[in-house]
C-alpha cells in the first residue's frame, strides 16, 4: 500500500501492518531503515500484545501461564486492509485459534496511517469483542536510517524539546528484563545529547514516567532530520545495534517486564485494559524535518 503527497511517500505492508518506507521528497532522504538483516531485519514493527519480553518468556493471565515471544505476535501476522483512501489506510488483525494459544482474549487490532503534509500519524485501536476485560501493552518500533551512507551515530544528536535532563533504566542482560533498581541520568545541553555507540552497549534506554512527548533525531549542527510526537505515552525506548546506521525511537503504552515479575498481567504497571465491547485508542506522529 502507498500513501503519497507533495512532501512524503509512505509504503506499508500487510505483513505486520508495517511501514516499509518513508521518503522525504523535499530533502531527498529515505527516512526509514530498509531492513538490512546484517544489522536488523525489521523496519517499523508493531509491538502487540506485549512490548519487549515478559519475564522468562511467560505471562500469567487468569491464573494460567502462557508462552510469549519478544514484542508479541502482531509483527509476524498478516493484517487485512479494511480502508484505503487518498491520504489514509487501515489494517485489521483479529484473534483466532492460533493467537488464543498464547493470548486467550478475543481482540481486533486496527492500525491506521494518515498522511498530512510532512507528518504521518500512526493510530492504534484495540477492540474487545469478548465478554471479559482484556489486558495488553502496545508500542511502536520505527527505525530511522541516517541520511548518508557514510554517516555514523556521532554525526547525529537527539533533541528533547522542553527537557533539561532525563532519567532512564536498562535491561539486565543476565535476566533479559528491565532493572528499575538502577536509574541513570541522561544529561542534556540545550535540550540535546550526542548519539554515540556507547549509548546502546546495554540494549535499549528505557524512559518511564511519561518523560518524552517529543523527540528529534538531528544532524550534528542541530538541523532537524526526523522527529516524533507521542503525547501521553508512559514509556519510551531508544535503541540501536552496534555500528548500525539507524536509531529506533519507540513510543510504548507499557513495556517489558521488570526482573522477577510474576504477577498477573492485569497487575502489571502501565498495562492497558479494554472492557467488553469497548475500545482502546492511541496515536503518535512521525515528522520529517523542515
Amino acid at each position: 500500500m502507498k500513501l503519497e503527497n507533495q512532501r512524503l511517500c509512505v509504503e506499508i505492508s500487510e505483513m505486520g501492518a508495517e511501514i516499509t518506507r518513508i521518503y522525504d521528497k523535499k530533502n531527498d532522504a529515505e527516512l526509514l531503515w530498509e531492513g538490512n538483516p546484517t544489522y536488523w531485519k525489521r523496519r517499523s514493527p508493531i509491538l502487540f500484545p506485549n512490548v519487549g519480553k515478559t519475564y522468562r518468556n511467560t505471562v500469567l493471565i487468569n491464573s494460567t501461564q502462557y508462552p510469549t515471544a519478544q514484542h508479541g505476535f502482531a509483527r509476524d501476522s498478516k493484517f487485512k486492509c479494511i480502508c484505503e483512501k487518498e491520504d489514509t489506510v487501515s489494517f485489521l488483525l483479529a484473534s483466532g485459534e492460533e493467537t488464543k494459544e498464547v493470548y486467550p482474549f478475543d481482540f481486533e487490532l486496527i492500525v491506521t496511517y494518515t498522511l498530512d503534509d510532512n507528518s504521518l500519524c500512526v493510530g492504534w485501536e484495540v477492540r474487545n469483542p469478548g465478554d471479559e476485560d482484556m489486558y495488553f501493552t502496545i508500542g511502536g518500533h520505527p527505525a530511522f536510517r541516517f541520511a548518508k551512507q557514510e554517516d555514523k551515530k556521532t554525526d547525529y544528536l537527539l533533541k528533547f524539546p522542553g527537557c533539561d535532563k532525563l532519567s532512564y533504566i536498562l535491561i539486565d542482560p543476565a535476566e533479559a528484563a528491565a532493572d528499575p533498581a538502577k536509574v541513570y541520568t541522561l544529561e542534556l545541553k540545550d535540550e540535546c545529547c550526542p548519539v554515540t555507540e556507547e549509548m546502546f552497549e546495554n540494549d535499549a534506554l528505557i524512559f518511564d514516567g511519561g518523560q518524552i512527548e517529543e523527540v528529534w533525531l538531528c544532524h550534528k549542527d542541530g538541523t532537524p532530520y526526523v522527529g516524533m510526537k507521542c503525547e501521553g505515552f508512559p514509556n519510551f525506548g531508544i535503541w540501536s545495534v552496534k555500528d548500525a546506521p539507524f536509531v529506533c525511537l519507540e513510543p510504548w503504552m507499557g513495556r517489558c517486564d521488570d526482573v522477577g515479575y510474576s504477577k498477573e498481567l492485569s497487575e502489571k504497571p502501565n498495562v492497558n485494559k479494554a472492557a467488553p465491547g469497548e475500545s482502546f485508542r492511541k496515536e503518535y506522529i512521525i515528522m520529517a524535518g523542515n
